[in-house]
């Protein structure tokens, strides 16, 4: 089986990864952060969230954080946007993608927003018409697809159901996501190619956590079945709440590595990732949990 030659990479350190860091991270450090990424050659970063402040903190300065970065040639920044207000703000502050979510478990979503799965995707329809009308990218993100932590095992079937509701919507890409990294690779090719029955393979994009160490195994399985868009997050930025002291979301360094090494081309400068990595790392005051990223950087010190 032959795998994709070209890979698109998101990146998604500065909105998904910074977003559960507890000291407030100044707007210019997030925008060196986001700024270092675009020289790095990504064509498609998550750079900011428009939510209430009172809810996630971290991101209050992203207005700021959008006015002031230098913005590349074709590069698309997206934005999380939960409610009409969120749109607004986002509309704003330029935004060429807005991002909307929805879980495939019907636990974590009563858990978490105090609804069903089918309340919350309604919730978005202004949110996708406003897009839409505006000529913007609207991506739809759906969490818990390999498993939950309340309800444990998730159905295909819940998953297909999702992501035929974010298509109904519009969504010009939807994100399959194992938010607590319990994903394994015969099971997230089965979920992908379910998923590929609903919408077109091209438009579908893997976001692993690493959780349980899983994270490159899934990815490559995924490139097996054709998926050809993944997230990452430089430095490895971003933990799991459900497991402390786990790593969060696959680092962008380790993919990287990986797609080089597989003959993938991603039109990413993986030292300049590095550096953007290091960069971020000790601002935070702690290693980077990308261990290419590390591994990397300590060979230039030889």
């Amino acid at each position: 089986m032959s795998l994709p030659t070209h890979v698109k990479l998101v990146e998604v350190g500065p909105r998904d990864g910074l977003q559960n860091e507890a000291r407030t991270i100044p707007a210019e450090i997030k925008i060196a952060l986001v700024d270092r990424l675009t020289k790095a050659g990504f064509r498609n970063i998550e750079a900011a969230s428009f939510v209430s402040p009172k809810w996630v903190p971290q991101m209050a300065t992203s207005a700021d954080v959008m006015a002031q970065i230098v913005r590349g040639d074709g590069v698309v920044y997206s934005v999380l946007t939960p409610n009409m207000q969120g749109f607004d703000a986002a509309l704003l502050a330029r935004a060429d993608e807005v991002v909307i979510f929805g879980s495939a478990s019907e636990a974590f979503s009563q858990k978490n927003i105090n609804c069903s799965i089918a309340e919350s995707i309604d919730r978005f329809r202004a949110v996708a018409a406003a897009a839409k009308h505006n000529g913007m990218r609207l991506r739809g993100s759906i969490s818990c697809a390999m498993g939950c932590p309340y309800q444990g095992t998730v159905s295909l079937d819940s998953v297909a159901d999702v992501v035929a509701r974010l298509q109904a919507l519009g969504c010009d890409e939807i994100d399959i996501a194992d938010t607590i990294g319990v994903g394994t690779p015969h099971q997230v090719q089965a979920v992908m190619q379910r998923a590929a029955q609903e919408f077109p393979l091209a438009q579908l994009s893997g976001h692993f956590h690493d959780t349980y160490g899983q994270a490159l195994a899934n990815i490559y399985a995924s490139l097996e079945v054709g998926v050809a868009i993944f997230h990452a997050s430089v430095a490895g930025l971003g933990g799991c709440p459900y497991a402390k002291g786990a790593t969060g979301n696959v680092a962008t360094e380790d993919v990287l590595y990986l797609m080089q090494g597989l003959g993938i081309t991603t039109g990413i400068d993986l030292d300049a990732v590095v550096d953007a990595g290091q960069f971020i790392s000790q601002h935070l005051g702690r290693k980077a949990v990308s261990r290419a990223g590390n591994a990397i950087a300590a060979a230039r010190l030889r």
